[in-house]
C-alpha cells in the first residue's frame, strides 16, 4: 500500500458542505427579522439550543432507508439477485456507492424517490455532510462563548464541554473512513475558499482526542444531578458527559495506534505503542469512574435483546444503562416496520424483503461455553469439546440469543395449523427454507436474530409488532474490550492494567464474557500480547456482533484482504433421523460441510474510502484517497 499522505499537501473542503449548507436555520434570520443576532447565545437555555442541533447530526444506522445494510465485514450474506444493498457494493469494491450518492455509508443508495419524509430519515445516514455541517457549528458556537452573560459556571462549563466534545467526536467519525484530514478548529469565513492543510491520521486524532479530553474537564459524569439538568431530568441520558468524552478520546488515540492508521501515518503496520498506552489510560480512567458511580453497567444477560430492541413498547428506548452513546433515533417506532423486520426470514415464511442471513464463517467465531475457540466446522476438537456431529451443542450462549438454527420455532402457532417445515427453522439442505424461492430462500443455514424475536411471526406469516431498533454507538462491554486491545498493546502483556485502572487486560475480556456465561480465557492465551490478540479479537467479533462495528475493526487490523476474511461461507448438512424439535441445540447432523458462497476481491486501497469527486476536483493540489 502506498505512504497514504503520500503527494498530499493541501485541501480544499467543500464549500457548499462547510459554507454555505453549514449555516442552519436557527442561524438563518428572515428579511425584516428584528431577532439580534446575540439572541441564540445569549443566555443558557437559548445557547443549549442552539447545542442540541448537534445532536440531531449524529448519524442513523439503521433507520436510513426501507432496507438496511450496515454490516460490511464478512459477516452477512445479503441476497445476491438485489444489487441495492451498500453491502453488496462492498463486496464487489465498489466503495463510491457510499460518496457518490450522497454519502451513505448503511442502508441503500439514495432511492430518489422525491418523498421529503424518507428524504429526511435517509439524510441521517449521510456522514460526510452532517459531520462537516456539525464541525462548523460546534465552531460556531465556541467563538460566541463571551456572548454567553446570563449563565453561571456550571452552564458555561456544559455548553463549552458539549461543543468541544463534539467538535473531536465528528472529526472522528470521519477519520474512521477517510484517514487524515484538515482539523477544523475555527469558523471559516464564508466568502472565502478555505485552503487547508490535510493532516495524518495521528495528527488529525490527536486534535481531536485533545478536544474530547478538554471537554472531559468540563461535563459532568450525570446531568441529571446538575443544576442546569433539572429542569430535563430524566431526558438527560444521552447528553455528552465526562465518560463519554474520556471514552471517545481514548477510542480515539487507540484507532491512530491501530496498524492501518499507524501506517497511514508513520509507515509502520504494527500497533503504536505510545498511543495505545495513552489509549489505556482515557479508557481505564472512563471505567473507573464507570465503576466507582455506576453511572453505566452491564446489563444482566437474561436482558441481552433488550440492549438492541423492544417489541410493542411505544417509543420505548432499548439500551438500558449499558448504552453509553445511540445513533440517532429518527423514525425510532417505525424504523424496523415492514421490510426491515422481515429481510432476515426466507420467502417462504414471508415474502417481503431482501434476503440477508449471517455467515457460516462468521458463526464459527462463536467458540464453546468454557470460553475455548473452534478452529474449523468439521474437525473435532478435544481441547474445546467442540463435536461437528453436535455443532449446535455446548456453544458460546450468545450463540443461541444471536442465532436461529435448524429446527428452532419461528411462527407463532398456537392452533397447530402450520407444518413443521415452515413453523420450525428448517435450514437443513433440503429443508424448505433452503430449497424454496431460489435467492429468497435461506443461503447460509443459520437466520440472525439479533434485532427480532425468535418467534417474530404469526400464523399468517406476519409480525404484528411494532419494533424500535437502535445501535450502540458505544455501550460498556465495548468499552472493556477497547480498554483490553489498548491496554495489552500499549503495556506490552495482557496481564498488564493500565496506569487509570485496576483490571488487566485479560481480566477486562473475562468480565464481557462472565455476563454471558462464557469461560475464562485461556491461559495459553495470555503469556504474550501476541497470543492474546486473536482471542481479543474473536471476543469482539461475537460480543459486538452486527452492530456495524466489524467493518471498521477489520480494516484497522489491516485485515480486511487477507484470507479468510475475505471469504462468505455456508453450512450444508442433513438431519438425521434421531432429529427432536424439543431441543434443537442438541440434535445430531450427518454429513457437515461448510462451502464458499462469495470471496471479495478487495486490495490496498480498500482500505480506505474515496472521498467524493466533487470535492477532490475542485483544485489540482487537492488529491484522493491512494488508488480511488
Amino acid at each position: 500500500m502506498k505512504k497514504y499522505i503520500s503527494g498530499l499537501s493541501r485541501l480544499l473542503l467543500l464549500a457548499g458542505v462547510m459554507v454555505t449548507a453549514s449555516c442552519t436555520d436557527y442561524l438563518d434570520k428572515a428579511p425584516g427579522s428584528d431577532i439580534d443576532e446575540n439572541e441564540p447565545y445569549k443566555n443558557f437555555r437559548n445557547f443549549q439550543g442552539f447545542v442540541e442541533e448537534l445532536y440531531g447530526g449524529i448519524p442513523s444506522i439503521t433507520s436510513t432507508d426501507s432496507h438496511n445494510a450496515w454490516n460490511h465485514g464478512e459477516d452477512e450474506y445479503w441476497e445476491p439477485s438485489d444489487t441495492r444493498p451498500v453491502s453488496y457494493h462492498v463486496d464487489q469494491g465498489n466503495y463510491r456507492v457510499m460518496v457518490e450518492d450522497g454519502t451513505y455509508i448503511y442502508g441503500f443508495p439514495r432511492n430518489g424517490n422525491g418523498n421529503p419524509e424518507s428524504d429526511k430519515k435517509a439524510d441521517k445516514g449521510n456522514i460526510w455532510r452532517l459531520s462537516w455541517k456539525c464541525i462548523r457549528k460546534a465552531n460556531i458556537g465556541l467563538a460566541n462563548m463571551e456572548k454567553l452573560q446570563s449563565a453561571t459556571q456550571e452552564e458555561r462549563e456544559l455548553i463549552q464541554g458539549q461543543l468541544l466534545f463534539f467538535r473531536g467526536w465528528f472529526h472522528f467519525m470521519l477519520m474512521q473512513y477517510w484517514g487524515g484530514l484538515p482539523y477544523i478548529d475555527h469558523v471559516l469565513p464564508s466568502g472565502e475558499t478555505p485552503m487547508l492543510p490535510r493532516l495524518n491520521y495521528r495528527e488529525t486524532a490527536e486534535l481531536a482526542a485533545a478536544d474530547m479530553e478538554a471537554a472531559a474537564k468540563l461535563l459532568p459524569v450525570d446531568w441529571d444531578k446538575t443544576t442546569a439538568g433539572r429542569p430535563t431530568l430524566g431526558n438527560n441520558n444521552m447528553r455528552a458527559n465526562k465518560i463519554m468524552a474520556l471514552a471517545f478520546a481514548g477510542k480515539c488515540l487507540l484507532w491512530a495506534g491501530s496498524p492501518l492508521m499507524n501506517y497511514e501515518s508513520s509507515g509502520d503496520a504494527s500497533y503504536n505503542t505510545e498511543l495505545c498506552k495513552r489509549a489505556a489510560d482515557l479508557l481505564g480512567e472512563a471505567l473507573a469512574i464507570t465503576e466507582s458511580t455506576g453511572r453505566y453497567e452491564l446489563a444482566d444477560f437474561s436482558q441481552w435483546n433488550d440492549l438492541f430492541y423492544y417489541a410493542d413498547k411505544g417509543t420505548r428506548v432499548p439500551g438500558l444503562k449499558e448504552t453509553i452513546f445511540q445513533e440517532n433515533l429518527v423514525e425510532l417506532l417505525g424504523r424496523f416496520d415492514w421490510n426491515q423486520r422481515n429481510d432476515y426470514f426466507s420467502q417462504i415464511v414471508i415474502s417481503s424483503g431482501v434476503k440477508v442471513q449471517p455467515t457460516a464463517n462468521y458463526a464459527l467465531y462463536y467458540g464453546m461455553a468454557n470460553g475455548e475457540p473452534i478452529a474449523s466446522w468439521t474437525e473435532a476438537d478435544a481441547v474445546s469439546g467442540y463435536d461437528p456431529n453436535y455443532p449446535w451443542k455446548g456453544r458460546d450462549p450468545r450463540f443461541y440469543k444471536d442465532f436461529v438454527i435448524d429446527g428452532m420455532q419461528v411462527v407463532r402457532d398456537e392452533k397447530g395449523i402450520v407444518e413443521e417445515e415452515i413453523k420450525y427453522a428448517s435450514l437443513y439442505s433440503d429443508g424448505k427454507w433452503r430449497i424454496a424461492n431460489g435467492m429468497k430462500s435461506n443461503l447460509t443455514g443459520l437466520v440472525e436474530t439479533k434485532f427480532i424475536p425468535q418467534t417474530a411471526k404469526n400464523v399468517s406469516w406476519v409480525q404484528e409488532w411494532s419494533m424500535s431498533v437502535v445501535l450502540s454507538l458505544m455501550r460498556l462491554s465495548d468499552l472493556y474490550l477497547l480498554y483490553s486491545e489498548a491496554t495489552a498493546c500499549g503495556y506490552g502483556s495482557p496481564t498488564a492494567k493500565a496506569a487509570t485502572f485496576g483490571m488487566t487486560a485479560v481480566e477486562a475480556v473475562n468480565k464481557v464474557r462472565a455476563r454471558a456465561g462464557v469461560g475464562e480465557v485461556a491461559s495459553r492465551f495470555t503469556g504474550s500480547t501476541d497470543a492474546f490478540l486473536p482471542e481479543l479479537y474473536r471476543e469482539r467479533a461475537v460480543e459486538l456482533a452486527f452492530e456495524g462495528h466489524r467493518f471498521i475493526d477489520l480494516r484497522r487490523w489491516m485485515l480486511l484482504t487477507k484470507r479468510p476474511y475475505t471469504l462468505k461461507t455456508k453450512l450444508e448438512f442433513d438431519r438425521t433421523k434421531e432429529f427432536s424439535f424439543r431441543n434443537p441445540s442438541e440434535a445430531r447432523v450427518a454429513n457437515l460441510r461448510e462451502e464458499v458462497l462469495f470471496e471479495r476481491k478487495l486490495d490496498d486501497r480498500h482500505y480506505w474510502l474515496p472521498l467524493p469527486t466533487a470535492d477532490v476536483n475542485i483544485y489540482p493540489e487537492f488529491g484522493q484517497n491512494p488508488g480511488w
